[in-house]
């Protein structure tokens, strides 16, 4: 499983990325930046990839990113910058903070990628913003038909509340409590489905599973290969996971 395959762009080899971002670039919109420019592709089933260009013009990466509706509040502390591009960014945040503009009152750290970095970036911190948070399923994803059947899952080690989130890109390990640098958008939680949809990706065909889910700190967008969801979701039902998260303002 991908982040690619989470929104209906199933790939397994380089040559298949290649092919993903062959087809998207005859629909695409520029959007300039001080370090080069994105290219947005967006689908009418909110799959979104936004390519990236060098002050060059030349493609130097890409990030996907799902357009959904969860809408929650967070605290930004600092900027993220990362190696693998120029381009590439993100926050640290607290979740939900219940004193405005102070991230201790929030109740929790986490880092989320932001597929347009360069033009949402600021050094204007802390600082409250909304912003619309997806999160993308990996192999561990797994569906509850309640919260019993979620806590019924719990049978051995630690017991995690049914709306909880532990943010696991801040430590070098599940483990460990040793910070890593810099930190990575992962999150582990769980939460209440509220709502969700089988889509179809309209370029490729492919179908993918859409939730918006309820977890600790607020609402959050999740989407899965469907290879992931063995059985029909229900609203009600809970879901667990290790996510990758990307997150984008809400003007």
């Amino acid at each position: 499983m991908s982040n690619l395959s989470d929104i209906g762009f199933p790939v397994a080899t380089e040559s298949d990325v290649n092919d993903v971002v062959t087809n998207v670039l005859g629909s695409v919109s520029e959007i300039p930046c001080s370090h080069g420019f994105y290219l947005r592709f967006s689908d009418p089933s909110g799959a979104e990839i936004y390519l990236q260009g060098s002050l060059e013009q030349e493609l130097v990466g890409f990030n996907p990113h799902f357009r959904g509706k969860s809408c929650r509040k967070v605290c930004l502390t600092r900027k993220i910058e990362r190696d693998s591009s120029p381009l590439d960014g993100g926050f640290y945040a607290w979740a939900n903070p219940s004193v405005p503009n102070d991230p201790d009152s929030g109740e929790y750290p986490f880092v989320f990628d932001v597929p347009d970095f360069r033009v949402n970036e600021t050094d204007e911190f802390p600082r409250d913003v909304e912003i619309q948070l997806t999160a993308f399923a990996s192999n561990d994803f797994r569906i509850y038909a309640d919260e019993q059947d979620y806590y019924d899952s719990q049978s051995e080690g630690a017991t995690f509340a049914s709306k909880s989130f532990i943010p696991s890109g801040l430590f070098l390990s599940d483990e460990s409590e040793t910070p890593i640098e810099p930190p990575r958008p992962i999150g582990i939680f769980a939460g209440e489905i509220k709502e969700y949809e089988l889509k179809t990706n309209k370029l490729t065909g492919e179908k993918f599973y859409w939730f918006l889910v309820e977890t600790l700190g607020g609402e959050t967008d999740v989407v899965a290969d469907p290879k992931l969801v063995p059985t029909e979701p229900k609203i009600g039902g809970y879901v667990s996971g290790q996510f990758w998260l990307s997150g984008q303002i809400r003007k």
